[in-house]
């Protein structure tokens, strides 16, 4: 497995992208015999839950998990999202981290080799070591087997860091796929906003977080908070994908212990109903079934979504003039301020 510097931390793949950056174009995946079509953004994502895996060591554990997705692997995920530290989750003995660390490369070739046979992404949360720092990391590996780069766990536990894990950067990477955005949070990284709001702020379209909880309600409220897809892959509790309103697309549960496997389309916008319902008959009789408007009535919100090809939402929002809900916040602040005394 190839693997960029790591002291480069992602110069090629990560991007830095403003707020304006809004609907961004991205190729389209390469079709697969024996699947349906599909809109061309159109993410099917495969989310594991570890719920009482057990194993007598690390080596074992991964390739329980090998096996697992090895049995998925006929649903064409185009991503898949492991929990956090998955190699030693429910594991029985100790851990050293620093010598993990230096095991991490060899831990993550055969996900690589798998992203490569089935040819999608995967995100590997492991220990990995950077100039004499030890990080909790999720490894993004794309399509080709090749490492686009690593997210750092910004809010390491305290226990964590006796145990000499280094708080990753302020500044979250995020990494550009062929079918949208992505970043990464980490398990206790659910008690801050501020790197959400970065990963926004730089076009983040779907935000993994693999934890050792299952985060319940906060997985749903950091959808809908911050308007982006958010899918949880958990060492416990309940796996879930969520969409940009918080609706649950797939979870784990009773019937299906180990995998949430489902689609999201990322060719929609959250809007603020007000005032913008005012144009959603005109929008609605131009362009009928190739649209669809969900509206949460009691938060006002609203959902833009295509369901054609052929339609982009970006050219119904300039052609109607509506504002996304960041955007219409992010205008009401600026009137807010040029008032206020």
């Amino acid at each position: 497995m190839r693997t960029q510097s790591r002291r480069t931390f992602l110069t090629t793949s990560v991007l830095g992208l403003g707020a304006a950056a809004r609907m961004p174009v991205f190729s389209k995946p390469a079709p697969v015999a024996g699947t349906v079509p599909r809109l061309p953004r159109e993410v099917w994502i495969s989310t594991f839950c570890q719920q009482s895996m057990e194993n007598d060591d690390p080596a074992g554990m991964i390739g329980q998990i090998l096996s697992s997705m090895e049995g998925i692997a006929h649903q064409r995920p185009d991503i898949i999202c492991l929990p956090e530290l998955f190699p030693y989750a429910h594991y029985r003995g100790s851990v050293e981290v620093s010598e993990e660390a230096l095991k991490s490369d060899s831990i993550l070739q055969p996900f690589a080799e798998f992203a490569v046979r089935n040819r999608c992404y995967l995100i590997c949360p492991v220990y990995t070591t950077h100039e004499g720092r030890l990080y909790n990391a999720a490894v993004v590996i794309d399509r080709n087997g090749e490492v686009m780069g690593e997210y750092w766990k910004i809010h390491p536990t305290e226990g964590e860091i006796e145990k000499g894990i280094s708080p990753g950067p302020l500044d979250p990477p995020v990494f550009k796929t062929d079918f949208g955005v992505i970043g990464v949070q980490i398990c206790f990284d659910i008690n801050w906003q501020d790197g959400w709001e970065a990963l926004r702020r730089k076009g983040a379209e779907i935000i993994f977080w693999p934890s050792a909880f299952g985060g319940g309600q906060r997985v749903i409220t950091k959808a809908w908070q911050n308007k982006c897809c958010v899918v949880s892959s958990t060492s416990k509790g309940q796996t879930r994908i969520c969409d940009i309103d918080g609706t649950e697309v797939a979870a784990t549960g009773h019937w299906s212990r180990h995998w949430a496997i489902g689609p999201v389309n990322l060719e929609k916008a959250f809007l603020h109903t007000w005032p913008y319902w005012l144009r959603f008959d005109e929008v609605e009789r131009k362009y009928g079934r190739s649209i669809r408007i969900k509206t949460h009535h009691e938060e006002e919100w609203s959902i833009l979504e295509s369901l054609s090809p052929d339609v982009r939402v970006q050219d119904i929002l300039s052609e109607f003039q509506i504002k996304t809900h960041e955007e219409h916040i992010a205008s009401a602040e600026k009137m807010q301020l040029r008032h206020r005394p």
